[in-house]
C-alpha cells in the first residue's frame, strides 16, 4: 500500500504553530513511506473563510519547507460530489432522507439525552414523503462497536447506540463538515490521517460514513496537543502562536521545524535534526499520549545551533530582510560590507535574527552616533582625555585585526596605570553609543580602522 498523508487546514485564520507540527508529521510521515503529502482546504465555511488566511497558511508552509505533492484540493469546489456521494448512501440504505422539523429535532434530542442514547430520526426507516425541506442523515449503526485502531492513542472503542444519525446534507442541499472529509479523503487516496487529538471523536463518527458507503477507513494517529509553558492549552495569552509571528521574531524555519518534531515525538536521543534527517527515522509509535509543553529557552537553544551552523551568505542576506522589515534604521550600501564580515563571527553569538540584527546596528549606524543616557554619561572629561591618550596608540598597529588591537588596549591599560574596567565601557560607548556589540577587539576590526578612529575623534575633540 502506497502511503498517503494530508494536511487539511480551516482558512479561519492563520497557520498556528500546532498545525504547523501536524502538517510536519504528515510530511515526515509520508516521506519516510516514500509516499505522498497532499494538502486540503477545508473552505466550507463561506462565513469564515477567508482568501488572506488561505495565503498566510500557503504561506506558512512555504516558509517551513512542507511543499504538498500534487495540487491543492479546495473541499467547498467539491461540493457536488459530497451531495452525489448522500445520495448513493440512500440508495444503499445507509442514509435516509429526514423531514424532521427543527423544533421536532430539538424535541428528539432532549428524549434521546434523557434515555442516555444517540439521536435516532423516526425517519431512519423510511415513511411517506411529506412535501417538505429534509436533510440527510446518516442510517447509524444500532449495534457493536465502532473502532478506532488509533496509531497513537492505541484502540478507541465507541458503543454505536452512542453515535448519532447524523446529517450528512443540510436542508439547503450543503454537505456537512463529516460528508465532505470523509468523501474527500476517500478520493484523495488517504491512507492516514494524522491529526490533533480534538477530532478524536469524529473519527467513531467519520469511520460509519466510510462503512455506509462500502469504503474501508483510513488508519487515525491523533497527535495530543501544545500546551503552554502554564500546562494549559495554548491560547493568545500565551503570546506568539502563528507561524508567521515567529518567522517576525527571527527563529529561522529549519529550526522550527525540528524543535516542533520534537515537541510530543520522541525518538530516543536529544540530537536536534533537520526535517530530511527525521523524515528517516520518524515513527507514530514514538510519539507519546501526553500533551507536549512548549519551552521558549529550547526553541532559543535550537535556533542557535542553526544560525551558528547555518550558510553565512544566506544568514546576511535574512539579516538584512530582517532589518528591512522590523527595525526603523536603515542600512547604508557603504556599510554592508561590515554585516558581511561580521555574520561568522556574530551569528555565533546571537539566538535569533532579530539579536543578530540588532547587534549589526552600531556597526551601520551613521556618524555623528546617537547616544543613549547610560552610555552619555560614560564620556566625562576624564574618559575624552583618557580616549584622545588611545587614540594615538591606535594609529600603530600596522594590522588591523582583533588580537593585535586588544593587545594595544591592554599594553595601553598598563600604561594608564588602571584595569580594563576603567576603559572599556568609555571605549564601547564611544564606538557603539550604546548599541549592543561583541568585545573591543573584534568591535574596531568589524568597524575597521578609518571608522573607529573618527568615532573616537568625535567625542575628543
Amino acid at each position: 500500500m502506497s502511503v498517503v498523508t494530508r494536511f487539511a487546514p480551516s482558512p479561519t485564520g492563520y497557520l498556528h504553530i500546532g498545525g504547523a507540527r501536524t502538517a510536519l508529521f504528515n510530511w515526515l510521515f509520508a516521506r519516510r513511506a516514500g509516499g505522498k503529502y497532499l494538502l486540503r482546504i477545508e473552505d466550507t465555511d463561506r462565513a469564515r473563510s477567508t482568501q488572506a488566511a488561505i495565503d498566510a497558511i500557503l504561506d506558512g508552509l512555504d516558509w517551513l519547507g512542507l511543499q504538498h505533492d500534487g495540487e491543492i484540493t479546495y473541499q467547498f469546489a467539491r461540493a457536488a460530489r459530497h451531495r452525489e456521494a448522500a445520495e448513493e448512501m440512500i440508495a444503499r440504505g445507509t442514509a435516509f432522507r429526514c423531514y424532521a422539523s427543527a423544533e421536532d429535532v430539538e424535541a428528539m434530542r432532549a428524549q434521546a439525552h434523557a434515555e442516555g442514547r444517540a439521536l435516532r430520526s423516526p425517519w431512519r426507516d423510511g415513511g411517506a414523503a411529506p412535501d417538505a425541506p429534509y436533510t440527510v442523515r446518516l442510517r447509524a449503526p444500532d449495534s457493536g462497536e465502532v473502532l478506532n485502531d488509533d496509531l497513537v492513542q492505541g484502540p478507541v472503542r465507541i458503543q454505536s447506540r452512542e453515535i448519532d444519525d447524523l446529517v450528512l446534507l443540510r436542508a439547503d442541499g450543503n454537505p456537512t463538515y463529516m460528508l465532505s472529509v470523509v468523501v474527500d479523503d476517500h478520493d484523495m487516496g488517504v491512507t492516514h490521517v494524522i491529526r490533533g487529538d480534538d477530532h478524536l471523536t469524529n473519527a467513531a463518527r467519520q469511520i460509519p460514513i466510510f462503512h455506509a458507503m462500502g469504503w474501508e477507513a483510513p488508519k487515525f494517529a491523533h497527535v495530543p496537543l501544545i500546551h503552554g509553558e502554564d500546562g494549559k492549552k495554548l491560547s493568545k495569552r500565551h503570546g506568539s502562536l502563528a507561524v508567521h509571528e515567529w518567522r517576525d521574531m527571527g527563529y529561522l524555519p529549519e529550526a522550527m521545524n525540528a524543535y516542533l518534531m520534537r515537541l510530543g515525538w520522541s525518538p530516543g536521543h536529544d540530537e536536534i535534526l533537520s526535517k530530511e534527517e527525521a523524515a528517516s527515522q520518524f515513527d507514530l509509535g514514538q510519539i507519546g499520549r501526553g500533551p507536549a509543553r512548549l519551552d521558549f529557552a529550547k526553541l532559543d537553544s535550537v535556533n542557535a545551533h542553526f544560525l551558528k551552523n547555518a550558510d553565512d551568505a544566506r544568514i546576511e542576506r535574512l539579516t538584512l530582510d530582517f532589518i528591512v522589515a522590523h527595525r526603523a534604521w536603515s542600512v547604508p550600501q557603504a556599510a554592508r560590507s561590515r554585516i558581511a564580515a561580521a555574520v561568522p563571527l556574530l551569528k555565533k553569538r546571537a539566538k535569533t535574527l532579530a539579536e543578530l540584527a540588532d547587534m549589526t546596528r552600531f556597526l551601520v549606524a551613521e556618524r555623528p552616533l546617537t547616544f543613549t543616557e547610560a552610555a552619555t554619561a560614560l564620556i566625562d572629561p576624564d574618559m575624552k582625555a583618557r580616549l584622545t591618550r588611545l587614540t594615538a596608540r591606535l594609529v600603530e598597529p600596522r594590522v588591523w585585526e582583533s588580537a593585535s588591537l586588544g593587545a594595544v588596549l591592554k599594553t595601553f591599560a598598563t600604561e594608564e596605570g588602571v584595569g580594563m574596567g576603567k576603559i572599556g565601557p568609555g571605549l564601547r560607548a564611544a564606538l557603539t553609543g550604546g548599541a549592543p556589540a561583541p568585545d573591543l577587539g573584534q568591535s574596531m576590526e568589524l568597524l575597521g580602522r578609518e571608522e573607529t578612529l573618527a568615532r573616537l575623534a568625535d567625542q575628543t575633540r
